[in-house]
């Protein structure tokens, strides 16, 4: 069994590290630099980085910002938003980025994950989704920042995305995303069953044992998390120890 991993997400716009509920309420939680380093410190395993406003205002990604990270961060850093050409992936692994996370233009042109897997390896090749449920164990893909419903079957999508190449799949639930009610277990026991790469369960995490329900419940192989880290109600060091004593075995 692979160990779990605990990931902390920045989502970043306008220079800032922000936080919303359902992808709405946007406000302020810091530098992105400075949480990242905090994170490092905790023991994160890995520390993710989104541009929420790349895609859906046409820009590329923040390289300022990864090449400060890089510099002070010594955990893998995945990096997306904004990423829609290999040159795009190849100048974001330049600046320091370990993976990218491509969303909305691995939807819009899903030769992107076979081309970035084939040159630079399916292990830099995230997909991150945004999916909301719409009938009894059914979920569609939505793009530009949970905006736009492509009307696109998600476990037929995610079983492409692994016939593509792509490494890994972060799937946040756009109904549980910042509610703190508790990660979308029926849509990530969907998706891991559907799949054998690794999936980052992603959206809902509120308290503690959310961490522990999300590993014991699907076959999630990291848990991502913003609100309950950016506002300093669990570190990332207490959620591993915490997953410990309940016999999960964490990286």
């Amino acid at each position: 069994m692979l160990a779990k991993r605990i990931i902390p997400c920045l989502d970043v716009r306008n220079g800032k590290v922000v936080k919303g509920v359902n992808f709405e309420g946007i406000r302020d939680v810091g530098d992105p630099v400075e949480c990242a380093e905090e994170y490092n410190r905790q023991g994160a395993d890995e520390i993710v980085f989104y541009d929420i406003t790349a895609s859906y205002e046409g820009r590329g990604v923040f390289l300022d910002v990864v090449r400060e990270t890089a510099k002070k961060v010594f955990v893998p850093l995945t990096v997306g938003g904004g990423i829609s050409t290999v040159d795009d992936i190849r100048e974001t692994l330049r600046a320091g980025a370990d993976k990218v996370s491509v969303n909305s233009q691995a939807v819009k042109n899903p030769q992107l994950i076979r081309d970035g897997a084939d040159i630079f390896g399916s292990q830099c090749i995230c997909v991150g989704i945004d999916a909301k449920k719409i009938a009894d164990h059914r979920w569609t893909v939505f793009i530009n920042g949970g905006r736009v419903d492509m009307n696109l079957d998600l476990v037929e999508w995610v079983k492409r995305i692994e016939q593509l190449g792509a490494g890994e799949i972060c799937l946040n639930s756009i109904d549980a995303d910042g509610t703190k009610a508790g990660f979308d277990i029926e849509m990530l026991k969907a998706v891991c069953d559907s799949v054998s790469i690794p999936v980052i369960a992603s959206g809902g995490a509120g308290k503690i044992d959310d961490f522990s329900e999300v590993f014991e419940k699907t076959g999630a192989t990291a848990a991502l998390a913003a609100s309950l880290f950016h506002f300093r109600e669990l570190t990332v060091g207490e959620v591993k120890e915490y997953c410990r004593s309940n016999g999960i075995i964490m990286r």
